[in-house]
C-alpha cells in the first residue's frame, strides 16, 4: 500500500497581508470619531492625539488588508 502524502506548498519569502474583518475597520472608523469627540475633552491633547494615531493606523491596516490579501 502506497502512503498519502500531503504535496507541501514552497515557502515564498515574499509579503503577504492577512485578511482582516470587516469589524475591524468598523472599530478604527468608530474609534477615530469617538477619540475626536471625547477624549480630546476627557483626556487632554496628548492621549488623544495617541489614540488618534492608533486608530488612523488601525484604518491604514484595513486598507492595505482589503487590497493587498489573498482571496481565499
Amino acid at each position: 500500500m502506497a502512503k498519502k502524502t500531503k504535496k507541501q506548498v514552497p515557502f515564498s519569502k515574499k509579503w503577504h497581508a492577512a485578511p482582516l474583518k470587516a469589524s475591524f475597520m468598523a472599530v478604527s472608523i468608530l474609534g477615530f470619531f469617538i477619540t475626536i469627540y471625547y477624549i480630546f475633552d476627557l483626556m487632554g491633547q496628548t492621549w488623544g492625539l495617541t489614540f488618534l494615531i492608533f486608530f488612523v493606523l488601525m484604518f491604514i491596516a484595513s486598507m492595505v488588508s482589503m487590497t493587498k490579501a489573498p482571496i481565499d
